[in-house]
């Protein structure tokens, strides 16, 4: 009778031990794809971020050269005088 109940309880606990060891291999693969994806995330934006970046500066760039080419054309230009452009 204690054979059978201690073999029982081998069996049970060998059970619980193998489920306890899926539980962690499946716990283990869910944070390393987690992982992989939010690494493969953070590579795209940090490349869309240069690409704004360098976009960012080109539009200050542009803004840079009108506000200079307005500067000349205001300076043309007297008190009270209307600029007529020829078509």
């Amino acid at each position: 009778m204690k054979d059978v109940k201690q073999r029982n309880r081998r069996r049970r606990q060998c059970r619980r031990s193998q489920d306890h060891k899926r539980s962690v291999l499946a716990i283990s693969a869910v944070v390393l794809l987690l992982t992989v994806m939010v690494s493969a995330n953070s590579m795209t934006l940090k490349a869309k971020n240069r690409e704004y970046q360098a976009q960012e500066t080109e539009l200050k760039e542009q803004i840079q050269a009108e506000k200079d080419r307005s500067k000349e054309k205001l300076g043309l230009v007297h008190n009270n005088e209307i600029i007529f452009k020829a078509k």
